[in-house]
Formats: structure tokens, C-alpha cells, sequence
């Protein structure tokens, strides 16, 4: 083969590649049942025309028939006249017509099986497009199902590349990043405005309640000593009032002498 042979030969392959992958076979399908109701019309006038031939000729034949009667009468009348000459030669046409209606009906009786086996066909080839137009909708379905099926499937290939998956893990180291350092900024903030000192006592209030639930707890499985009765607790939690010294007492008595003698005088002033 020579160089050119095999150029074209490449070529006319590629071509055909590319015209196999552009058909759409939902759209070939649509267009195959087009074609199918085409041949179908097209067959159809075939049939009516082999009809109208068939009757055609039996009407021929019917004719001939006729004519043939007709000169059978002749011949009658003739031989009646005493004319035997003239009776013969409408025989012989007799005849004539004769042959010609045997010849018509032979056809006729070929034409007519022909338009029976044409109308067998028909329906055979009616019956196959209505059976394709009903595959060609479960076909579609079938196409369109699988590229829903294949498009999952590359979707699912995307998802298992390995580089997608340390992409979507970079993303989450990022944003726990992104976090870490927030709260540290929070921290830092806490501690230069001043907070500092309701933060440690929020601390320690936490650190109680745990303290008095976990004691709870063990007083409760009797690993710990009951708690003491409400009115020892309450003794307990009455603190001796330390006593004032001689500079607080005379400032406590000049204040309790100031504020009666303001009532005194409020009382006057009343009256």
C-alpha cells in the first residue's frame, strides 16, 4: 500500500471516529422512526397501487368477458338470418375476446395474491415501527440512565483523587488554624484590658462548683463525711464583729448625733 493509499485510509478512518462519537443516540433513534414512517407511507402507496392494478384488471376481464358475450349474441342473430358466413367471423371474434379475458384474468388472479402478500408485508412492516417507536422511548430511557450512571461515576473518580482529599484536609487545618489563632487573640486582648481579675475569679468559681459537686458526690456513695445540720452551719457561719477602735467609736457616735439632731430639727419644722 502506498503512502497515499494509507494517508487516506487514516483519514477516512478518523472521519468515521469522529462521526461515530458526534451521533447522539437519542437523536438517531428520533430520526431512524422519521425514516421508518417514510418507508412506511411510501410502502403504503405501493400497496394501494398494486390494489388499483389488481382491479384494473378484473375490470379488463369483466370487459372481455362481455365483449364476448356480446358476439356470441351476434353469431346467434346471424345464424338466424341464414347468414353462416357472417356468424363465423363473429365467433372467431368471440373467440378473440375470449382469450383476452383469460389472459386478464390470469393476471388479475396473479396481481391479486401479489397485493395479498403486499398487504402481509405492510402489516409486518407497521408492526415493526410501532414495536420500534416503543423500544426507541425505552432506549432513551435506557441512554439517559446510563449517562446519569456514568456521570456519578466520574464524579466519585474526582472525589477519590487523592489530591482532592489533601486539598479538602489542607482546608480544615487552615481553618482550625484560623481558630487557634482567634482565641489566642481573645486571650491576649483579656489580658491587657484590665479583666484579668474577674477572669481568675471566674476560674476559681468554677473550680468550686466542681469541688462542692465532686464532694457531694462522695458524700452521697458514703465516701465522705454527711453534711453538718442547717442550724450548725448557720452558727458556723455567724463571724464575731471585731471590735471598734476608740477613733471609729467617737466617729460612729458624732454620726448617730448629727443624724438625730437632723430629725430633731426636721420634727420642729413640721410644727
Amino acid at each position: 500500500m502506498g503512502i497515499f493509499a494509507r494517508l487516506a485510509a487514516l483519514i477516512k478512518s478518523n472521519l468515521n471516529d469522529l462521526i461515530s462519537r458526534s451521533e447522539d443516540p437519542e437523536k438517531m433513534l428520533n430520526q431512524i422512526v422519521i425514516d421508518m414512517g417514510a418507508q412506511l407511507l411510501e410502502a403504503k402507496k405501493q400497496v394501494a397501487s398494486s390494489i388499483a392494478d389488481e382491479k384494473r384488471l378484473a375490470k379488463l376481464a369483466e370487459a372481455e368477458a362481455a365483449n364476448a358475450a356480446e358476439w356470441e349474441r351476434r353469431a346467434m342473430m346471424a345464424v338466424r338470418a341464414g347468414d353462416d358466413a357472417l356468424a363465423k367471423e363473429a365467433l372467431a371474434r368471440r373467440k378473440e375476446h375470449d382469450g383476452l379475458r383469460a389472459a386478464y384474468e390470469q393476471q388479475w388472479q396473479k396481481q391479486k395474491a401479489a397485493v395479498e402478500q403486499l398487504k402481509l408485508a405492510l402489516r409486518a412492516l407497521n408492526s415493526k415501527i410501532e414495536e420500534a417507536k416503543r423500544k426507541k422511548n425505552l432506549l432513551i430511557a435506557r441512554k439517559k440512565r446510563a449517562e446519569a450512571q456514568r456521570a456519578i461515576q466520574e464524579t466519585m473518580s474526582g472525589l477519590r483523587n487523592a489530591s482532592a482529599f489533601e486539598a479538602f484536609d489542607r482546608m480544615e487545618q487552615k481553618i482550625t488554624q484560623l481558630e487557634a489563632e482567634a482565641e489566642a487573640g481573645a486571650e491576649l486582648a483579656e489580658e491587657y484590658s484590665g479583666d484579668v481579675l474577674a477572669h481568675k475569679f471566674s476560674e476559681l468559681e468554677a473550680t468550686a462548683g466542681a469541688e462542692a459537686d465532686l464532694t457531694a458526690l462522695k458524700q452521697k456513695m458514703g465516701l465522705a463525711p454527711p453534711p453538718p445540720p442547717p442550724e450548725a452551719v448557720q452558727q458556723a457561719r455567724v463571724e464575731p464583729v471585731p471590735e471598734l477602735d476608740q477613733r471609729e467609736a467617737d466617729e460612729l457616735a458624732q454620726a448617730l448625733a448629727e443624724l438625730e439632731a437632723e430629725e430633731q430639727a426636721q420634727v420642729r419644722m413640721r410644727r
